[in-house]
């Protein structure tokens, strides 16, 4: 076989596969219709190896050289070498599926321990081997609800300042199930009870809140929240992050019914598209959970195995059946997510969560020392980011900050938003500076 990582076959060895399976060339093994088959010319001229990385690396140095300190749902973590070392072993690479017991323990036996993970953290039972990011797993949930809840209600409570990711695919998810959304508002950045006990009723069918909220604020009144959504059997479902979780109150004693939310913090860099969302679950609601759950068994030699016991998905059970039909899972990104987890330890999830708050806490001081500046805007504890007041125009303190080669997020006409990790924080006095020039 070639040993080129581009070219896996030689002209020989092509031959040589389509002999042994009885076909002339290799387009005898594919049966395209001729009103789709695209038989011209692409147009790519052909480049040396070298040619090629100039190319990229020409293509590359247009980015901006930026030090972010962008949040608001994506969060840079440092991710140990030996997560990408592990992960990228070729027992966890492959094209195909993980889930056969007889060949894929070490894989399965990953998946079991991202599940466990997961419930130590919530308090919840059930958890499922990952979702594609915390928006699908918010939408799952919201489906979810609507199946179990006994009632005829259809409304799904949400806050008012949902990040628009998640908020547009929460409305994809839900139209075709019959539900609806609706907002609550928020009072200094963290949900205004008063309002949302108005608002809850018979027709509620879940009522989702977040800790930390997209702003960062530590949300204050989960339990009454719970309360609010259990007195009027209404599910709970609380989104919040793997990392936060070390730190913050269990979802389970605030009443959580569903806890969703990024996982991909951990173990994977900032992608800015690839996630990871976790859903964890009571277990009244097991044969509801969408996706797959990896289990602990015995082997026919009593030895302890892993395996696959729930996929509710339509392609495993009669489509009328089906909870969900999620096709794949990211499985991979959970492998590295519980390698990481694993790699950090219990106090170490609570080393670098506890950082996440007095990193925050740390710059907003700062910040707020700079004139023209207040910071935070809501006088609330912070995880990671936090709102920060500008007495110019937000848009030209981003502008200018960037100019200085910072990323912050506009949040507002006079609003930035600023998320500090163990990634950037070396950076915090730089981006102060730059504040003062900017503010």
């Amino acid at each position: 076989m070639s040993r080129s990582p581009y070219a896996p076959h030689t002209t020989a060895e092509t031959e040589a596969m389509l002999d042994v399976v009885g076909v002339a060339s290799e387009d005898e093994l594919f049966d395209i219709p001729d009103d789709v088959a695209f038989e011209g010319d692409f147009g790519i001229s052909s480049k040396s190896e070298a040619e090629v990385r100039a190319e990229i690396d020409a293509t590359l140095s247009r980015n901006d050289d930026l030090v972010e300190f962008l949040g608001r749902g994506h969060y840079d973590h440092y991710v140990p070498s030996l997560v990408s070392d592990l992960s990228r072993r070729s027992e966890f690479l492959t094209s195909y599926t993980q889930y056969q017991p007889e060949i894929t323990q070490g894989f399965l036996q990953v998946l079991f321990e991202y599940q466990s993970f997961i419930v130590e953290l919530t308090g919840l039972p059930i958890a499922n081997c990952s979702m594609y990011d915390a928006a699908t797993a918010l939408a799952e949930a919201a489906r979810l609800a609507g199946r179990v809840r006994q009632t005829s209600g259809s409304t799904v409570l949400v806050p008012d300042h949902l990040h628009e990711g998640k908020a547009g695919v929460l409305d994809n998810y839900v139209e075709g199930a019959g539900l609806r959304v609706e907002t609550y508002p928020m009072d200094d950045g963290a949900a205004d009870v008063d309002a949302l006990a108005s608002l809850v009723d018979d027709d509620t069918v879940m009522v989702y809140a977040e800790s930390p909220t997209l702003h960062g604020v530590v949300e204050p009144s989960l339990g009454t929240i719970g309360d609010l959504a259990d007195d009027n059997d209404a599910l709970f479902c609380l989104g919040s992050d793997l990392l936060a979780l070390a730190l913050l109150e269990e979802p389970a004693s605030v009443g959580a019914d569903v806890v969703v939310g990024a996982a991909d913090v951990l173990g994977m860099p900032t992608s800015y598209g690839m996630g990871l969302g976790l859903f964890a679950t009571r277990d009244d609601f097991l044969r509801q959970v969408p996706g797959r759950l990896v289990g602990a068994s015995e082997d026919a030699a009593d030895n302890r195995a892993f395996t696959l016991t729930l996929q509710t998905r339509e392609q495993h059970i009669r489509k009328e059946r089906a909870t969900s039909n999620i096709c794949t899972n990211q499985a991979w990104v959970a492998l590295r997510t519980a390698m990481h987890v694993a790699s950090l330890g219990a106090e170490g999830m609570v080393d670098l969560a506890e950082q996440c708050v007095t990193n925050a806490r740390g710059l907003a001081a700062k910040l707020d020392e700079v004139v023209g500046v207040q910071a935070p805007v809501y006088d609330r504890h912070h995880f990671r980011e936090f709102v920060a007041h500008t007495d110019q125009p937000a848009e030209a303190v981003a502008s200018t900050l960037e100019a200085k080669g910072f990323a912050v997020h506009v949040v507002g006409e006079h609003q930035v938003q600023v998320c500090i990790t163990e990634t950037n924080d070396v950076h915090a006095d730089a981006l102060v500076a730059a504040f003062e020039e900017a503010a």
